[in-house]
């Protein structure tokens, strides 16, 4: 694609140049890649229901289940 080659083109119809400009703004927003929402903390309140870490599966997983950490 050389520098005088358009990106786009209109096939139909005679667009005003606020239809262009809003078609352009269009293709703008929708070819920027979408940005994720930062996370979310936690407050301490809700952390402390929490447990620590995660049971763990095995011989013997029932009785370190009661065990402090």
């Amino acid at each position: 694609m050389s520098a005088e080659e358009p990106l786009f083109r209109v096939v139909r119809g005679v667009p005003t140049a606020e239809e262009l400009a809003a078609l352009v703004g269009a293709i703008v927003v929708r070819s920027r890649p979408v940005a994720a929402p930062p996370p979310v903390a936690a407050s301490a309140w809700a952390r402390s229901g929490r447990p620590a870490a995660a049971a763990t599966a095995g011989p013997g997983a029932w009785r370190a289940s009661g065990l402090p950490r």
